[in-house]
């Protein structure tokens, strides 16, 4: 293998030796597992680098939330390579959605990752899913909101049905293509993800 990853110091050792982290997402995913990952490959050690700072020319940053391990790369020119820790956006659509799946949704960490992304006032926010954003500040703030809207109504009580009845009807209330949303990310894993945080927020 010749191609170099930069990661995380936390995920790091995972992708050296992925057994330990399959045998974890297997516990959650069950059979679903395989159809939505397939086999992991181990990356050797040398070609693994734990991110200190800056990295091919970009400013790394630590952007814990919708997993511990996210890093955000933020560009000289002022794009944000976000991953999911700005959310799912099917463009040119207006909505974003957070991505919660389990096991390590944290909602605190989450919106001190938003504050630190606004702090760094990008231009514009290149998603994972999908394309370029150009509001940064509006798109920013809808992921708040929708993240502590979802947050407050499964630590509220509500069931894995009414939670995704309620998200695909705020998707189409807005004209969005829910098929896309649903299928970059599973409404059933978001719920499971909050409801994992609630759980564990529950007994502290």
């Amino acid at each position: 293998m010749r191609a170099h990853v930069h990661v995380s110091p936390v995920g790091a050792p995972h992708l050296v030796e992925p057994e330990r982290l399959e045998k974890s997402a297997r516990r959650l995913y069950g059979d679903t597992f395989d159809s939505l990952w397939g086999d992991l490959a181990p990356v050797p050690q040398e070609n693994v680098h734990p991110l200190e700072g800056a990295v091919v020319g970009l400013d790394s940053f630590p952007t814990p939330g919708h997993a511990s391990h996210h890093v955000c790369y933020l560009d000289p020119d002022g794009t944000l390579y976000s991953g999911d820790a700005c959310g799912v956006r099917v463009l040119p659509g207006r909505s974003v959605m957070p991505p919660t799946p389990p096991p390590d949704t944290d909602i605190e960490a989450w919106e001190t990752t938003l504050d630190e992304i606004a702090r760094r006032d990008p231009e514009r926010l290149a998603l994972i899913h999908f394309g370029v954003a150009e509001d940064v500040t509006r798109h920013l703030d809808e992921l708040r909101f929708r993240l502590l809207d979802w947050a407050e109504s499964v630590e509220g009580g509500a069931t894995e049905e009414e939670f995704v009845e309620y998200a695909l009807a705020e998707l189409s209330d807005s004209g969005e293509d829910k098929d896309t949303f649903v299928q970059a990310m599973p409404l059933w894993q978001s719920y499971r993800g909050l409801a994992r945080w609630a759980e564990k927020r529950a007994a502290t």
